[in-house]
């Protein structure tokens, strides 16, 4: 299940919502990410998410695939924030169900390395008197290609 949020999401119900819904499985991990209070040693207000609709979901949809033929898991949800979050604030849930822990953790650490470099945002940040538009870092690149060399 895949959702983009334009307002702020409640990450305990959501978790407890997909814990019912595979109360059968072995192992359930999930990750809450958080917009950060400081980047390059400056306060974060805000991040701003623009998405294209229909296109945002489907690069989601296409790295839930990959990771299901890799881990065959048994559920996934992401929750992912659009449009304004502020610093502190939940910007993405991923929760993986799986007969076993280790496949529900790597797929779990799959799903985020891939969404921070190949889902569809845009992402501007809002920090003290400046905004500026975000990309990727070197090491999210490396943390997604790690993937590719096994």
């Amino acid at each position: 299940m895949i959702r983009l949020a334009d307002r702020n999401f409640e990450p305990v119900a959501e978790l407890a919502k997909f814990e019912k819904m595979n109360e059968n499985a072995g192992a359930i991990v999930s990750f809450l990410g958080k917009v950060r209070g400081q980047a390059d040693g400056q306060k974060v207000k805000a991040l701003h998410l623009d998405h294209y609709p229909g296109v945002t979901e489907q690069s989601i949809y296409d790295i839930v695939q990959l990771a299901s033929a890799r881990w065959a898991i048994d559920d996934a949800l992401i929750v992912h924030r659009t449009g304004e979050v502020l610093a502190g604030e939940p910007i993405v849930l991923v929760c993986v169900a799986n007969a076993h822990r280790r496949a529900a953790f790597e797929a779990a650490d799959f799903l985020m390395d891939y969404l921070k470099t190949e889902a569809l945002f845009w992402k501007k940040e809002r920090l003290d008197g400046e905004e500026r538009w975000i990309e990727p870092r070197e090491d999210d690149y490396k943390d997604a290609a790690r993937w590719r060399k096994e």
